[in-house]
């Protein structure tokens, strides 16, 4: 299913529109009930491929010493952890990790921790489409299977700008639009039929990862995300494709 524009009164939450109210505290549920099996669902949805594309965004971000970096729907600190251990913990610049659950955040601290890091993160509770931090404070903004869960993309794109210095990076990586078609058929029954059972069987939760996976589909194909990213004054905005498209990586700079 192609992305659907909702009415100024509703948003899509998977295939439902809900009251654009709703559509928030409704996603929080969904994160808040898979907060401890984040990459176990990462796993599930992606076959585990997904580290390999974390990789890859954090190869095209090219972190760099003392650089002001702004991870948005981050809270379980995979992509923060990523930076900090390409760039070195002690040249990284300052680390904010926002996401709009708490339990998530509590994930990210607790592994953090494992992870013998015990300073030099600021964890925030925060919403993309409001972010709490001043105009041109961040060099660098990642966003990384995060954006399709906002209420208003458009507003979150905007928020991304605003917060970003001049010359400042923009990147996102989320599911996206297959587009070779025999793998876009095979995907398309392994998701459907096969990740609700998962969830149900593995993390007895079958209903957030029916509404992870409609998610997906309602999520702006490559070209048209590049779009709103220009829409929203990012400037060269491009794409890569990763494994055919089921996801991509969206990158611009605010100019």
């Amino acid at each position: 299913m192609k992305e659907q524009a909702p009415s100024g009164d509703t948003a899509s939450f998977g295939f439902r529109e809900v009251a654009r109210a709703e559509k928030a505290p409704l996603v929080q549920g969904v994160f808040r009930s898979v907060a401890g099996r984040y990459d176990l669902m990462n796993d599930l949805m992606s076959g585990g491929i997904h580290r390999l594309w974390k990789r890859e965004m954090v190869a095209w971000l090219d972190p760099k010493p003392g650089m002001a970096h702004l991870d948005v729907a981050g809270g379980t600190g995979d992509i923060a952890f990523r930076i900090l251990k390409q760039v070195g913990l002690d040249k990284a610049g300052p680390m904010t990790i926002c996401d709009l659950t708490p339990e998530m955040l509590e994930v990210g601290r607790n592994r953090a921790i494992d992870h013998g890091i015990t300073g030099g993160i600021r964890w925030v509770c925060g919403d993309a489409q409001r972010l709490p931090f001043p105009d041109r404070s961040m060099a660098a903004y990642t966003i990384a299977f995060g954006l399709r869960n906002v209420t208003d993309i458009d507003l979150a794109l905007a928020e991304a700008r605003r917060v970003l210095k001049p010359g400042g990076r923009f990147l996102c990586l989320e599911f996206s639009h297959v587009v070779v078609p025999l793998l876009s058929q095979i995907y398309d029954r392994f998701s459907f039929s096969v990740l609700p059972w998962l969830g149900e069987k593995v993390a007895d939760d079958r209903d957030s990862y029916q509404y992870l996976v409609e998610s997906i589909r309602r999520f702006p194909d490559q070209e048209s995300l590049v779009a709103r990213m220009a829409a929203a004054g990012l400037g060269e905005s491009r794409y890569r494709n990763l494994t055919g498209g089921i996801a991509a990586l969206h990158s611009a700079w605010r100019l």
